[in-house]
């Protein structure tokens, strides 16, 4: 049984991450969520999960999300930068699925690495930004860094099916974003 943690839960690859669980509970179970603003659909996967962490972007969020849940069901709700490093690196997870987008996934996810965490990795931002930090961490934890979006995802799965020495080489189209021809 693997015990997630979900940083950007209520994002498109959050959701599916969480759809994935609800159809393997016999495989996984949700330990705490990250999410920003999107209080309504937090409310509804923290109602299905349960998670024992709950962390928001605003202590105004906090505050409201503690108002909307009822006492008795109510995880330990954080919030911030420091809310997200707690999600991140809490001993009894042993995934984390970073799912922030753009800048702010990285720190998270070098959080989870330093505290061993395995990482299913959605944000390709993170390896852009710090892809060799991010892999020298990981290879110091022992941490596997497991692409799940994309491309990259796709990548993964071709190299684990076919082996390394297989494939002399890999040209990658940007697919747009920050990047445009000049």
């Amino acid at each position: 049984m693997k015990r997630l943690s979900i940083l950007g839960s209520t994002g498109s690859i959050g959701v599916n991450t969480l759809d994935v669980v609800s159809h393997s509970a016999d495989h996984f179970t949700v330990i705490a969520l990250a999410a920003g603003k999107n209080l309504k659909r937090l409310i509804e996967q923290i109602t299905l999960f349960k998670p024992q962490l709950v962390s928001v972007l605003t202590e105004q969020a906090a505050r409201q999300l503690k108002q909307k849940l009822p006492r008795k069901r109510r995880p330990d709700i954080v919030f911030g930068d420091q809310g997200l490093h707690t999600v991140a690196s809490l001993s009894d997870v042993d995934m984390v699925v970073s799912a922030i987008v753009g800048a702010a996934g990285l720190i998270p996810t070098l959080t989870a690495i330093k505290h061993g965490k395995d990482v299913a990795l959605a944000n390709k931002e993170t390896l852009v930004m710090a892809g060799k930090l991010v892999m020298q961490e990981a290879r110091n934890n022992n941490v596997k860094i497991i692409p799940v979006d994309s491309e990259h995802s796709a990548l993964f799965q071709l190299l684990a099916r076919k082996g390394k020495n297989t494939i002399a080489s890999i040209v990658l189209t940007a697919s747009g974003g920050p990047i445009l021809p000049l």
